[in-house]
C-alpha cells in the first residue's frame, strides 16, 4: 500500500454529528412504493432529532435509490436545497453518503442534511434474481459482467461464493465458521421487534442443513431480500447537542477502491481473498479519528453474506489473516465478547436496506438504545459498508 493510504487527519472529523434515525417497518412485501417508503423514514428521522421539514436543505444517496432527492423534496415541501450527491458501488457505498454529508455540514454548504435508502427489494426486484435491469445497460461500467456471466456468475452470492472458497483453502475455515456468524445475528434479531425474524433463533445445525445456493454459501449465510426505507439526518457536533438525543459523533469517515477493483469480482489480483480497498478504508478511519483497532468496542459489519465478516475481521485488524474463525470461536463477537458486533441482528436477520440500518444501529449503540446494548461503555463504533465492492465505512464516538 503507498504511503499516500496513510492520509493527513480529516478536516470534517468531528464536527459533523448523526442526530436523528428513522425507519418504515422491514417486511416482505410493503403494500406502497419506494417513494412513499422514503418520504415515511424521512419523516420520522426528522421527528427524531426533532427539526422541522422546513430546515432541511442536503440530501446524499446511492446512486441506486430509485426516488430523487428532489421527488422526496417535493413531496415533503421542502423549500430549498443547497447540496445533493450520489454515491455508488450499491452497498459498497453505504457509509459514503455519511461522509458527503458531514463534509457538507463541517464545511458550512449546508445545514441539515439527509441521508435515505428506501426500496421494494423482495417484492420488487430482487438483487439475488440475477443481475439487475440497469446491468444491461451498455457502459463500461457494466463491461466486467461479460467476463463473469457466461461461467453462472449472475448473482452477488455465486460471485462472492469465488471469495469463501479460496478463503477455505487457504486458511482451513469451514461453513461452520462462517455459520456462527449466521446464528450470532439471528441470536440478536430474535431480541429486536423491529427485526423480520425477531423470537426466531437459530442454531449452528439449522445453519448446516440450509439448502446450497452457491457453494460453499448456504442460504442461511445470505442477506434477506427487505422491503422498507431508512434515513438519518446530518447536523454539525454543535447543533446536535442541543437536540434531544445524545449525539453521535462522526469521528472518521472514508471510501476506498484498491487495485484491479472490480464490483464484486476483483478476480484478477493475485489474492482474490484480500480486499485492499478495506484496508485502506481502515487506514483513513484511523488517521481522521486517531484511534485503532484496540478501541473499537463495537462494530456493525455489512453481512451480505458471512464470510464476508471475516474478511473485514481481519482487514481491519481486529485478528490476524486467517485468524478470523479462532477470534469468533472463542467468543470475541458477543455481547460480552471483545467485540460485540450486529447487534441490531444485522442485514442477516433484521432487513437489508443496503446498510444503513446497520448505521442507524450505529447510532443507538452511541445512544445506549439498542435491544442489544452491550454492558460495557462504548465510546466508539465502526460501521462498515458492502465488501469487496468499492468500500466505505465510518467510525461514530460519543460526544466525550
Amino acid at each position: 500500500m503507498s504511503s499516500s493510504a496513510s492520509a493527513r487527519p480529516s478536516g470534517f472529523a468531528g464536527k459533523a454529528a448523526i442526530a436523528g434515525i428513522g425507519a418504515t417497518e422491514f417486511s416482505k412485501d410493503s403494500g406502497r412504493s419506494e417513494w412513499q417508503l422514503a418520504c415515511e423514514s424521512v419523516l420520522l428521522a426528522l421527528e427524531d432529532a426533532q427539526i422541522g421539514v422546513e430546515e432541511v436543505d442536503g440530501f446524499a444517496l446511492f446512486t441506486m435509490e430509485t426516488n430523487p432527492e428532489i421527488a422526496v423534496a417535493r413531496a415533503l415541501g421542502i423549500p430549498e436545497l443547497k447540496f445533493f450527491s450520489r454515491i455508488p458501488h450499491g452497498g459498497g457505498g453505504a457509509c459514503a453518503p455519511v461522509q458527503q454529508a458531514a463534509m457538507a455540514v463541517a464545511t458550512g454548504v449546508a445545514d441539515v442534511v439527509v441521508v435515505y435508502r428506501a426500496f421494494n427489494e423482495r417484492s420488487g426486484h430482487r438483487f439475488g434474481a440475477g443481475p439487475p435491469p440497469f446491468a444491461y445497460v451498455q457502459n463500461t461500467d457494466q463491461e466486467y459482467r461479460n467476463w463473469i456471466n457466461p461461467y453462472g456468475l449472475m448473482t452477488p452470492a455465486q460471485q462472492e461464493a469465488f471469495l469463501a472458497r479460496r478463503y477455505m483453502h487457504e486458511y482451513g475455515a469451514t461453513s461452520e465458521d462462517f455459520g456462527r456468524i449466521s446464528v450470532l445475528s439471528r441470536k440478536h434479531a430474535a431480541n429486536n421487534p423491529k427485526a423480520w425474524f425477531h423470537g426466531r433463533p437459530i442454531t449452528l445445525e439449522d445453519h448446516q442443513n440450509s439448502r446450497l445456493i452457491a457453494d460453499p454459501l448456504r442460504l442461511l449465510d445470505c442477506c434477506q431480500e427487505s422491503d422498507g426505507g431508512q434515513a438519518l439526518v446530518i447536523v454539525s457536533a454543535e447543533r446536535a447537542r442541543d437536540l434531544p438525543h445524545p449525539p453521535a459523533i462522526i469521528q472518521g469517515a472514508a471510501q476506498g477502491v484498491g487495485p484491479q477493483q472490480i464490483s464484486m469480482s476483483s478476480y484478477y489480483r493475485d489474492d482474490i481473498d484480500k480486499m485492499p480497498e478495506v484496508e485502506l478504508v481502515a487506514k483513513q478511519l484511523w488517521s481522521q479519528s486517531g484511534i485503532g483497532p484496540d478501541e473499537i468496542d463495537a462494530a456493525i459489519l455489512y453481512d451480505a453474506f458471512t464470510p464476508m465478516v471475516l474478511l473485514q475481521l481481519e482487514e481491519y485488524g481486529f485478528c490476524g489473516r486467517g485468524e478470523a474463525p479462532a477470534f469468533i470461536r472463542d467468543g470475541n463477537l458477543e455481547l460480552d465478547g471483545r467485540l460485540p458486533i450486529n447487534t441490531h441482528g444485522g442485514q442477516l436477520g433484521e432487513g437489508y436496506i443496503h446498510g444503513v440500518n446497520g448505521i442507524a444501529e450505529g447510532v443507538r449503540l452511541i445512544r445506549g438504545t439498542s435491544v442489544n446494548q452491550p454492558t460495557k461503555n462504548l465510546d466508539h463504533v465502526l460501521v462498515t459498508g458492502g465488501s469487496p465492492v468499492p468500500h466505505s465505512a465510518i467510525v461514530l464516538g460519543t460526544d466525550r
